[in-house]
């Protein structure tokens, strides 16, 4: 029920956002959810992709520095508290989140937050008990 993320290190400067869509648009790659981090120095581009084997290739292949993490899916009602319910069960189980980024589905009825847990099987394992769906990466890399 894991979801793998690529994290694109960029300097932080004009055009070098753009050079990291045009390498994934030539490679074919569809973007599925990103969040961008910055600091003075430098970007931390976190990017959910249909394919992220060939995304991390042609990335990797333009001298871009490129890592893979495993992260949550999940699925929550777009409503207030839907976020905030989900925050308290984790927080009362000990479950720490390092960051998380959000996107809404086309549907409108749900928004997917995609999380990055200090004890990420945990996570997976207390989300399941409450019933909260976990998306598989499968379902999220589809176009």
């Amino acid at each position: 029920m894991k979801v793998e993320q690529i994290s694109v290190f960029l300097e932080n400067k004009a055009g070098r956002l753009a050079e990291v869509t045009h390498t994934l648009a030539e490679a074919g790659i569809n973007i599925r959810a990103l969040s961008l981090a910055d600091t003075s120095d430098f970007g931390i581009l976190r990017l959910i992709v249909h394919d992220h084997e060939k995304a991390k290739a042609a990335l990797k292949e333009k001298g871009f520095t490129v890592g893979r993490t495993s992260v949550v899916a999940v699925e929550v009602p777009d409503h207030p508290g839907g976020l905030d319910s989900i925050l308290q069960l984790l927080s009362t189980r000990g479950v720490n989140v390092e960051y998380m980024y959000a996107f809404v589905q086309q549907n409108g009825t749900n928004a997917v937050l995609i999380f990055r847990f200090d004890r990420t099987d945990q996570a997976i394992e207390v989300l399941n008990e409450a019933g909260i769906p976990v998306i598989p990466g499968d379902k999220l890399y589809q176009n």
